[in-house]
């Protein structure tokens, strides 16, 4: 089967909770974080997936973000991924340095701030991870990349998985038409890595929510994943990257991304990259990826 030629309804991912006393109740929660942690929330609100984080900047060299879930819920590894990748990774790989973190509690759920350095730069792309525009970053930027991610990938947590063998055995044949493919080399990284989450020149790699361990590749596949309505971005990033798009380990770690942003587009989220998606899915295994439902409106 093809992809479907009706485009299914948008759905924004990073933006604020539909109902309003959701936005409220995180907008009281942030304000409560910047008056425990005695600074200035101000300046224009950052949401992001869903609405479940909010962050503002807090005087002029901070950063605050308060994150939060149902107390019914479970918190899930982007609940103190940044706190880990902190205290993991050396200070050769470039972000913003974490301050201070604490978490409580209301009646229906539990919050988490977290006070980090304010870098005052924007990043490379504003309103979300998808790339809308080609950009012509130096070549000592896309090295310093490298040398980023290879040093993460030497990081070795013990018990942060952020993909599971699991979910690739649950959803490949769902959303890529093939068998699952066993994963052989793991590696640690980012987990969100796209144009959203990278500044430069010169190169700082913020939120690292979803730090952990993933199959090789899994980075910089999502970052091309993201990047596919930008054909010349793309090339670029696949000629920084020839050890993951020249190798069976760094395509089974772009299958991998390329699964989850089908996902994400099946449940309404980015509807105008989901047939790149799948093109490129295509050309990765020779097999039309299965129909994806239209999300109902």
């Amino acid at each position: 089967m093809s992809v479907s030629t009706t485009p299914p309804q948008s759905k924004a991912v990073f933006a604020p909770p539909e109902a309003t006393a959701d936005r409220e109740r995180m907008r009281r929660a942030h304000a409560g974080a910047a008056a425990t942690l005695t600074v200035r929330a101000h300046g224009r609100e950052t949401w992001m997936f869903k609405g479940r984080t909010l962050s503002r900047r807090a005087g002029e060299e901070r950063w605050l973000r308060v994150v939060a879930t149902p107390l019914d819920k479970p918190r899930g590894i982007t609940w103190d991924g940044t706190a880990r990748a902190d205290t993991l990774l050396p200070r050769s790989v470039p972000r913003p340095r974490l301050h201070d973190v604490f978490e409580w509690t209301d009646p229906t759920h539990l919050y988490r701030a977290e006070l980090s350095e304010h870098v005052p730069r924007p990043a490379l792309q504003a309103g979300g991870p998808l790339l809308t525009r080609e950009l012509d970053l130096p070549d000592s930027w896309w090295a310093d990349l490298r040398g980023a991610l290879a040093v993460s990938a030497a990081t070795v947590p013990t018990h942060r998985q952020a993909v599971r063998q699991q979910w690739i055995d649950r959803h490949f044949s769902r959303l890529l038409g093939i068998s699952t493919v066993p994963v052989t080399s793991w590696t640690t990284g980012h987990g969100d890595l796209h144009f959203g989450n990278l500044l430069g020149p010169p190169l700082v790699i913020i939120d690292w929510e979803g730090f952990g361990r993933m199959p090789s590749g899994f980075d910089a596949g999502l970052l091309h994943a993201y990047s596919l309505t930008m054909p010349a971005t793309a090339d670029r990033i696949r000629a920084a990257f020839p050890d993951v798009f020249c190798t069976q380990e760094g395509r089974v770690g772009e299958l991998v991304a390329l699964a989850q942003l089908l996902q994400v587009s099946e449940r309404g989220g980015h509807p105008e990259l989901a047939p790149h998606l799948a093109r490129r899915a295509e050309q990765l295994t020779g097999v039309p990826v299965p129909l994806p439902p239209t999300p109902a409106r």
